[in-house]
């Protein structure tokens, strides 16, 4: 079974209308970045944070995945084995249906705890607010995201991932956030690379752009690998 590797941005959620903070000129739903998504502003003002997220929560609980998401799980059918790498903290690629999903940034429905990293709790969909006095099991509890400021963890797995690609596809990102933007220096010489964007960065020679949104790069790409026509 071959193995698709696919590195996913924002540009896949943005049209599931999940907003973007990279194009709101420094604020992320009327709140200033730095202040809502760095380690410096959830240690200056917790509770803030706490908040920010608790309504990225509830936005979460009212979109769907689109064709794209949907596209990717498709292939999963079609004898590939679809392995997703997103910079995306939404949960909308598991709720498509894919089964490996690896999240750079970590995840809007999961929290952990403040005094151990390694211990994470999933939200339930009726329980979606925390405060920095919520305790599960007896610990403080702080949102399941990479801050600015803080490291990548799972990056070296990621990269671990993409060494392994007999096709690489990477869609919706602007290619220059980092660590993430990396993962294409991992992708061995030969491997077949497209690149889903409508406004597409400076990419290596031999990768193939295609000039397009998410969803309708991903039709032309399932294309591509089965023959087929779409079914979405």
């Amino acid at each position: 079974m071959k193995k698709l590797v696919v590195s996913t941005g924002a540009g896949i959620s943005a049209e599931s209308g999940i907003s973007t903070f990279r194009d709101a000129g420094g604020l992320w739903e009327n709140y200033p970045v730095m202040d809502v998504a760095s380690h410096d502003g959830y240690v200056r003002n917790p509770a803030l944070v706490h908040r920010f997220y608790n309504e990225r929560r509830k936005a979460l609980m009212n979109v769907e995945p689109n064709a794209a998401h949907l596209l990717l799980h498709d292939l999963e059918s079609e004898g590939w084995e679809v392995y997703v790498i997103t910079q995306n903290v939404d949960n909308l690629h598991e709720r498509a249906g894919s089964t490996h999903v690896t999240h750079l940034h970590g995840e809007l429905m999961k929290v952990r705890a403040t005094d151990n990293e390694h211990l994470v709790w999933e939200l339930r969909p009726e329980a979606l607010e925390t405060t920095p006095e919520t305790l599960i099991e007896g610990h403080h509890v702080r949102p399941h995201i990479v801050f600015f400021q803080e490291a990548v963890p799972m990056f070296e797995p990621a990269t671990e991932i993409a060494g392994e690609a007999d096709v690489f596809v990477i869609i919706g990102t602007s290619l220059v956030v980092y660590p993430a933007a990396a993962l294409l220096q991992y992708v061995r010489r030969g491997v077949p690379v497209y690149y889903i964007d409508p406004n597409p960065a400076a990419v290596p020679a031999g990768v193939t752009v295609i000039r397009a949104t998410a969803t309708e790069g991903m039709r032309e790409l399932y294309k591509i690998l089965t023959g087929k026509d779409t079914p979405r």
